[in-house]
């Protein structure tokens, strides 16, 4: 059972931007409201994200911080040095999450589990945390590790529901958590979403958070200037029953991040 205590929505810091970008936006995130920021070895900005921690007028202890150890760091050896230099880089002493972002490359669940059972032992993450893994992964990593799985991030919106993932979060009590809960953009011109839009006078983005948050997934969508207020006001939006139904019932499936390593194309 986890007691990790997490907001209804995250911030997430997976994109194009570079630099100084970065350490602004999580800043101006945070002073914003958010409380729970998402970055990653992959995304190249961990100390951009650290400062930005650091520049906002948040304490650091009123923040969930989580990073992501990339799959080429997942030898046991490589995922205690470089999780040390991710710390360094965010400029902290630990984080809420430490997460195996890919169950792919140098992973192997025997070796590589039990080093994330040691970054916890030794007070270097409070939790461990997974991320694109499968019913079958999962279940092998509950028996590998020592410590209880607090959360399992996947993609997750109205076009990817991910319903088996989302069952099996709720009966081994994590949380779940969607990155791309926008679809990259490539799903806000869905009619039904549109639709449900216009009743509510929000955009299809405001939407899909709302969605998410009405059906206990942690969204963490990656924005800018107006819609970082936007976004957090949607986490706090109601949906009603039928438009929870017309949005559930919606046949189209689309997957935006779909690498050949995702554990969903293994022959």
């Amino acid at each position: 059972m986890t007691d990790l205590d997490l907001p209804a929505i995250g911030y997430g810091t997976s994109g194009d931007e570079e630099g100084d970008e970065w350490t602004d936006n999580v800043a101006a995130a945070l002073d914003a409201g958010y409380r729970f920021v998402d970055t990653a070895q992959m995304y190249d900005n961990e100390a951009e994200v650290g400062a930005g921690v650091a520049e906002s007028d948040v304490d650091r202890e009123d923040i969930v911080l989580a990073t992501k150890v990339e799959p080429g760091h997942l030898a046991p050896e490589d995922v205690k040095s470089t999780a040390r230099e991710s710390l360094d880089r965010l400029g902290v002493e630990t984080v809420e999450m430490l997460y195996v972002h890919w169950p792919a490359d140098a992973y192997d669940a025997e070796e590589t589990l039990p080093a994330f059972d040691e970054l916890r032992e030794e007070g270097l993450t409070d939790h461990v945390c997974l991320s694109n893994f499968e019913p079958d992964l999962l279940d092998e990593a509950r028996e590998i590790l020592d410590a209880p799985v607090a959360a399992h991030q996947v993609e997750c919106h109205p076009l990817l529901p991910q319903e088996e993932l989302r069952a099996y979060a709720d009966e081994h009590d994590h949380h779940l958590i969607a990155y791309s809960p926008l679809g990259r953009g490539k799903i806000l011109d869905h009619p039904v979403l549109s639709e449900v839009a216009e009743k509510h006078d929000v955009s299809t983005a405001e939407v899909c958070i709302a969605w998410a948050v009405e059906h206990g997934i942690v969204p963490i969508p990656k924005s800018s200037g107006d819609h970082v207020a936007d976004n957090l006001a949607a986490a706090e939006m109601e949906l009603d029953e039928a438009d929870l139904e017309k949005i559930d019932a919606i046949e189209e499936r689309r997957r935006v991040i779909d690498p050949d390593m995702g554990p969903w194309n293994r022959e």
